[in-house]
């Protein structure tokens, strides 16, 4: 690897307030402040960026289309590299695999990868509109709630096969909420509990409203480079250890089993082999939360615990702040934020961890490596990547 060897060098994301971005913008205002952000940390500007990586559901149908030519034109760049690659919510996991292997190459020196929202500005949440062709034609008439009906399937699922409780879930989200507790950016930071969780309003059985993310505005970037690049960094850089992706299906209906995250078990794999670590070499893990469900599976699936197992795993304060096993350090998509695609929020917040910069209190001692897991869709697509200060 040597001179073409990729590391992160830079990262930033949008404040918030309440959910909102704290200055009002379009998704591409929002997404050019975290790219300058990113690069000025990294010591370099928008003119040397030629690798240029985005997903967004924004301006769809429209200017979204082609979401990198936008971007491009927007920001004043021709990147030479262009990745609309979009996954879902896992998919700026894949941009940095895609950006590792670009760089490594040598077919691009410097890789920026975007993402801004402003949906809860718009007040334009709303993945439910999907046209009732292929396989959405067997949910979208009959009134499943999109996305959540399709994680409730899930959850139903898995208490049926394995005796999961609602209060095993709900410990998922108040260990969430204990984080974002330490963490002044983080959208919802009040106490919460299990009771509280248990007796929330139910968006889609068995899930409730705690056990579901956020809906916010938000942005992040994330810069890539070469090592030989990254010399007069001030900032530790961060080296890409492993990576993979899978992808299963497309709506909840075609998912192969619904108790087991396939995809994430494809990724990890690949990922863990890639970087020849063992899970006992992993500090910190980030996973992505869009409900409660989620974090359950993909800990399963990732193999920290067996299959089944994943609610005797998180009870206890274990994923806790203090507990053995932290996860989710900014409060993750159920309290920090929740733009739409959540994605690129766990590969800044472990790119910080891993650096010593945030607050002392949620700060995990001693990171080295940690390991990123993105899922987009309906438990349909997965993307792991094992970082590493080493």
């Amino acid at each position: 690897m040597g001179m073409h060897e990729p590391v992160i060098v830079g990262v930033a994301d949008e404040p918030l307030v309440n959910g909102k971005v704290a200055r009002p913008g379009s998704p591409l205002q929002i997404q050019a402040r975290c790219a300058k952000a990113a690069l000025r940390q990294a010591g370099l500007d928008l003119g040397d960026v030629d690798g240029l990586f985005t997903a967004g559901m924004w301006g769809v149908p429209g200017v979204g289309q082609l979401p990198t030519v936008t971007l491009a034109e927007y920001l004043g760049i021709r990147p030479t590299l262009h990745d609309g690659t979009n996954i879902g919510g896992s998919a700026f996991e894949a941009h940095v695999a895609h950006a590792a292997l670009a760089i490594e190459t040598g077919k691009c020196n410097v890789a920026l990868i975007v993402y801004g929202s402003a949906q809860r500005s718009e007040m334009s949440r709303n993945l439910a509109g999907r046209p009732a062709s292929l396989t959405m034609q067997f949910e979208t008439p009959w009134g499943l709630p999109t996305p959540v009906g399709g994680y409730a399937l899930a959850a139903m699922r898995h208490m049926h096969d394995y005796g999961t409780r609602p209060e095993d879930l709900a410990e998922i989200a108040v260990a969430a909420r204990k984080w974002a507790s330490l963490n002044p950016a983080a959208t919802r930071r009040e106490p919460m509990t299990v009771d509280d969780v248990l007796a929330a309003p139910r968006i889609s059985t068995p899930l409730g409203l705690l056990d579901c993310c956020l809906v916010t505005d938000g942005g992040g970037a994330v810069v890539m480079t070469r090592a030989s690049n990254a010399r007069g960094a001030s900032l530790k850089p961060v080296h890409i250890r492993g990576y993979g992706q899978a992808a299963t299906h497309w709506t909840i209906a075609a998912m192969p089993d619904l108790s087991s995250l396939t995809a994430a078990e494809m990724a990890g794999r690949r990922a863990f082999d890639m970087a020849g670590v063992s899970h006992d070499d992993i500090d910190l893990v980030e996973i992505y939360d869009s409900f409660t469900i989620t974090t359950l599976m993909t800990l399963e699936a990732l193999g920290f615990c067996k299959r089944g197992e994943g609610g005797g795993f998180v009870g206890k304060g274990r994923i806790a702040p203090g507990g053995a096993f932290p996860l989710n350090t900014n409060g993750g998509g159920l309290s920090y934020a929740h733009p739409g695609m959540y994605g690129i929020f766990l590969l800044i917040e472990a790119v910080r961890q891993m650096r010593g910069e945030v607050e002392p209190e949620r700060q995990v001692h001693n990171v080295r490596t940690a390991l990123v897991h993105g899922t987009g869709g309906t438990l349909s697509s997965g993307a792991t990547c094992i970082l590493s200060v080493d």
